[in-house]
């Protein structure tokens, strides 16, 4: 049993493998500045939540919480529809 737990490898070890830790959770960005407001006018602060295809990025990518994540969605949809960003990018 005691070389069972000689042969455990510990995090101070040499070989650990840091691939497998934690990540750190992303701070969403509408949650952190309390002053930035969502608007779908503005073509520049939607830019950062929108790929170069021009496809919407998704919470992993973004860091937003799920409200916010709809936010951006219905801001992007909004711009596109009233043609201040493309629907695709060529």
């Amino acid at each position: 049993m005691a070389d069972k737990k000689q042969n455990r490898r510990n995090r101070n070890d040499d070989d650990y493998n840091p691939r497998f830790r934690k990540m750190r959770k992303k701070v969403c960005p509408l949650c952190a500045d309390k002053d930035l407001e969502l608007d779908y006018k503005n073509a520049d602060q939607l830019k950062r939540f929108i790929n170069d295809k021009g496809k919407i990025l998704p919470r992993r990518a973004t860091g937003a919480c799920a409200k916010h994540q709809r936010d951006i969605t219905l801001a992007v949809k909004r711009a596109r529809h009233i043609a201040v960003l493309p629907y695709t990018q060529n």
